[in-house]
Formats: C-alpha cells, structure tokens, sequence
C-alpha cells in the first residue's frame, strides 16, 4: 500500500506567526489544519504542513 501523509505542522511554528494583515495571535485547528486569525476574520490553510500566510489565500470566517 502507498499511503499518502500530510507532513505534520509544527506548533513551535506558531510562535513565530503573526496574522500578516493584523500582527495578532493565530490560532492552529488541526481538524481543519487552518491558523486562525480571530482579529481578521481569516483561516490561512496549511498546505503539506507549510502554512499559507497570504491574505488572498486566506477563507473568510463566517
């Protein structure tokens, strides 16, 4: 069998992120694998455990 992983995100990362619109906190949901950014309304995904922190890449929270 070839299964394919998604490489794990590291939550030290996290420390290091800001929101790229607000400079606030981010939160990671790895259900979703998102950070989340509460300030801005914004979920920038995680693609192969590298987080996307581009404002057009970016879904808007309901």
């Amino acid at each position: 069998m070839n299964e394919t992983k998604t490489p794990a995100f590291d939550r030290h990362m996290l420390e290091a992120l800001v929101c790229p619109q607000t400079q606030a906190v981010l939160e990671y949901h790895a259900d979703s694998q998102e950070l989340i950014s509460k300030a801005a309304g914004l979920a920038f995904p995680i693609r192969n455990g590298i987080p996307v922190m581009l404002v057009d890449e970016a879904r808007v929270l309901d």
